[in-house]
């Protein structure tokens, strides 16, 4: 049953607007770790402090290309959300509470603003699944038998 869950599609149709959004920002956001890497990939690891910034950055660069490529088509969406709800977790953790530690609470709510619609638009999607419109729903009877 749980296998089953994972590739439910039942949800609304109006889910794809959702999975197009967060895709398309984790899309975009990836693909731009690798073409401005000193500002946006190994660059700015470094500069906040993340270890191993020239493993991480690339690493974390790919996992939003490709999960973000897989909400956008609505393929494993609930498994794809998953490493991007971590993603935005540590986003959080390492560049908005030093920001609310220092300049306090509206400051951080301002630049928090996009991580936080992007942790809430994966989770939606990881309890909610694709939609109708989607991979994960044309592939259900296929599933339904293999699994």
């Amino acid at each position: 049953m749980t296998r089953r869950w994972v590739f439910y599609a039942g949800a609304p149709r109006a889910n794809i607007l959702i999975r197009l959004m967060v895709g398309g920002v984790f899309l975009s956001e990836g693909i731009q770790k690798f073409l401005f890497p000193a500002a946006l990939g190994a660059g700015r690891f470094a500069k906040i402090g993340i270890p191993l910034p020239d493993v991480t950055a690339p690493f974390v660069g790919g996992v939003e290309v490709v999960c973000g490529a897989l909400l956008i088509v609505g393929l494993a969406t609930r498994l794809a959300a998953i490493p991007l709800i971590i993603n935005m977790l540590v986003a959080i953790a390492t560049t908005k509470i030093p920001i609310l530690m220092a300049r306090g609470f509206w400051a951080m709510a301002h630049e928090s603003r996009t991580d936080y619609c992007m942790l809430l638009g994966s989770l939606f999607l990881l309890v909610s699944g694709a939609g109708s419109l989607s991979f994960d729903r044309a592939l259900a009877p296929v599933l339904r038998k293999s699994l």
